[in-house]
């Protein structure tokens, strides 16, 4: 399957919130900088970087340089964008 097709696939269950949890944990559970990849996929499939910027309050850049590579989102902002895409931050036992 080529890539643009994989991708539009992903969009596409994406707009779905509880396959985004699933979607994000899944790239938490690899690193952050996989799970703020993952997070920019899901706020492309929801709702785009314009439309959350107005949700949130935060101004573009700073929705960009959040969303890096660089592993350097605070906690506050995290979660107001979570909460505009229906989403919450969680945590489970790892003990098993």
């Amino acid at each position: 399957m080529p890539v643009k097709q994989y991708d539009e696939l992903l969009l596409k269950s994406l707009q779905d919130p509880d396959e985004a949890a699933e979607y994000l944990t899944a790239c938490y559970e690899d690193s952050i900088p996989v799970f703020l990849q993952g997070l920019r996929m899901v706020i492309e499939a929801q709702v785009g970087v314009a439309e959350l910027e107005n949700k949130t309050n935060l101004n573009c850049e700073s929705l960009y340089q959040m969303l890096s590579d660089d592993e350097n989102i605070q906690l506050s902002s995290l979660s107001a964008i979570l909460e505009k895409l229906g989403l919450s931050l969680s945590f489970s036992s790892s003990s098993k």
